[in-house]
């Protein structure tokens, strides 16, 4: 097999000597224009040629990732999301499904990257290669709850597990459902503050997660102070569903926590025969 190099031209090897010696995955169109000092269509040429010559990939708009040495000849190179999505929005933390995953609350590995954020982009999704972000926005007093972690390329922002129970409660539909959810709560039962759970789960004031959360631990018979405490706090409002994300079928009725229960309980608790 004969191997076709490619030449680059002298600002196309600068930008990704620079990028590489300055350890840069991910930038901009202005940092190119900036590196080079150059304007901007002749920056823009230049990292048309470098996409072209698939050394770099266009993320979206204006954002580029450098595609590295070892790489290899075939060029493809998958990032880690962790590396990207704080160049995709500015107040953000990755969580639900993909929070679930990176704290071993699940074995799923889910397709989607989960990205709350409290400013709605122009489009909710954005597909790059081989992954999904998906971006939910939040209102301002359901945006809190992360932590930073760090990894060897960068920092991220990230829902703590306690604010991932929360919102997985929420929006069990950004989790893989309310099954997904539970086995979730089970599998960090020892490790998670519940009472901080609670306090987070009261502080997004939306009813139907304190509803959820009760329901659960009462079903996984774990943490019943918890669950009496959100007994006692509860006025009767209208029903909800369970698990909005599953059919709208009926199985049962709980009275106590006011929900619609349209799951099984081979459905919430199966994962617990493997």
């Amino acid at each position: 097999m004969v191997i076709q190099s490619i030449s680059l031209g002298p600002n196309e090897a600068k930008l990704l000597l620079t990028l590489a010696e300055k350890d840069i995955s991910v930038f901009t169109a202005e940092d190119a224009k900036e590196i080079l000092q150059t304007t901007d269509s002749s920056a823009k040429h230049i990292l048309m040629n470098l996409v072209r010559k698939r050394r770099l990939q266009r993320i979206e708009r204006g954002k580029y990732l450098l595609i590295p040495e070892v790489a290899g000849v075939e060029r493809y190179w998958a990032e880690e999301p962790w590396v990207i999505v704080p160049h995709l929005v500015d107040e953000y933390y990755v969580g639900f499904w993909t929070a679930m995953n990176y704290w071993d609350m699940t074995e799923q590995i889910p397709y989607t990257v989960f990205v709350a954020t409290k400013k709605q982009k122009k489009k909710n999704s954005l597909q790059f290669g081989n992954q999904k972000f998906q971006f939910i926005t939040l209102s301002d007093k359901k945006f809190f709850g992360f932590v930073e972690e760090k990894t060897k390329k960068t920092k991220f922002n990230i829902s703590s597990k306690e604010k991932t129970i929360v919102d997985g409660l929420m929006h069990p539909e950004y989790c893989g459902g309310i099954p997904e959810v539970t086995k979730a709560m089970w599998n960090v039962r020892k490790d998670v503050n519940w009472k901080e759970v609670l306090e987070m789960a009261k502080k997004v004031k939306v009813d139907v997660v304190l509803r959820r959360l009760g329901y659960l631990l009462n079903i996984l018979q774990v943490e019943y102070d918890v669950s009496e405490s959100i007994i006692k706090n509860l006025k009767p409002y209208r029903y909800h569903y369970l698990d909005p994300s599953a059919a709208k079928t009926i199985i049962n009725h709980s009275i106590t926590y006011g929900l619609f229960i349209n799951r099984t309980k081979e459905e919430l608790l199966g994962w617990k025969d493997y």
